[in-house]
């Protein structure tokens, strides 16, 4: 009665709505890369130009988020690749790395800048103020409007969520920016420079937190956030029949879907219609899109070595 059962049937409808989600960025991808490159050069020149460590920090950033983005949109092309003999499950796993690279880049940069900030304390210099506003100014619209294009995916796709934070930080950092620029325009406290810079740290490393730990965690194959075992397997217990579930698991293969493997043990008869119930189940209410059941009688699951001591 063991039967082995990977469900297909639900491909027509189940890879809608969240699956296929890169998809509809790559615009989003292809003009926030190259507005924020064209940025990072103008924050560039006029850091320079203006020896302002905020705008050249700004600009740093920037570039990481430039790298990160790129590294989201290519990893978004992966996952849409299909499976192959070498990928059993397709490439999908890169989104997860990306929002990990993406993390990693991110607080990498804020040490660097960190650092910058607190010598530059010590020997403050001179900031030109309008010129550190105008630029910044600027760079609120530009990863404003990034941020924007990423906002109706960031719910249900890690990946995307991570473009969208980096995009948002940036109009934050730039936000911070124009405020020290006018400040020290007005009076001179060329140490609010090095000050703003170490705020935008804590405030970029507060957002990016939650993105490598979770990142982390789906990467470790970790059990979604957004789904709890003991909720499948409550759901799992009430289909007719079924008076057992073991070694039931759930991972992420990418972060827009979800796979799941578990062991039902029925004291009825066999059901055909009992496999569709349960992938029908766990797809509608916990939108796990690749199940795999293992139907066993009472007397298969006694036998069955994966299943857990105390059970028996």
């Amino acid at each position: 009665m063991a039967a082995q059962h990977h469900d297909h049937g639900h491909d027509h409808h189940d890879h809608g709505h969240h699956h296929h989600a890169p998809a509809s960025f790559g615009t989003a991808f292809a003009v926030g890369t190259a507005l924020n490159l064209g940025f990072v050069a103008v924050q560039v020149g006029y850091g320079i130009a203006a020896h302002s460590l905020a705008l050249l920090a700004d600009a740093a950033h920037n570039f990481g988020d430039v790298l990160g983005l790129l590294a989201a949109w290519w990893a978004s092309i992966l996952a849409r690749r299909a499976p192959s003999a070498r990928r059993s499950y397709g490439a999908g796993r890169g989104t997860i790395l990306a929002s990990l690279a993406n993390a990693v880049v991110l607080l990498l940069g804020c040490g660097a800048i960190a650092v910058e900030s607190v010598q530059r304390f010590a020997d403050p210099a001179q900031v030109g103020g309008n010129t550190v506003m105008a630029v910044a100014a600027l760079g609120i619209l530009i990863n404003g409007a990034t941020a924007l294009m990423f906002m109706r995916g960031r719910e249900h796709d890690l990946n995307i969520r991570g473009a969208f934070l980096h995009m948002a930080a940036d109009a934050l950092v730039s936000a911070g920016v124009v405020i020290a620029g006018l400040v020290i325009s007005l009076t001179a406290w060329q140490w609010l420079d090095p000050l703003t810079s170490l705020a935008i740290v804590a405030v970029i490393v507060a957002g990016t937190w939650g993105l490598l730990k979770e990142s982390l965690h789906l990467a470790m194959d970790g059990v979604p956030n957004k789904v709890s075992l003991p909720d499948i397997e409550a759901a799992l217990l009430t289909l007719p029949s079924v008076i057992e579930v073991h070694d039931l698991h759930v991972w992420s293969l990418s972060t827009t879907q979800i796979a799941l493997t578990a062991h039902l043990v029925c004291d009825g008869p066999e059901d055909p219609a009992l496999l569709r119930a349960a992938c029908t189940l766990v797809h509608d209410r916990f939108d796990i899109d690749h199940p795999t059941f293992q139907l066993e009688s009472p007397e298969a699951a006694e036998a069955c070595a994966l299943r857990p001591a105390d059970v028996i």
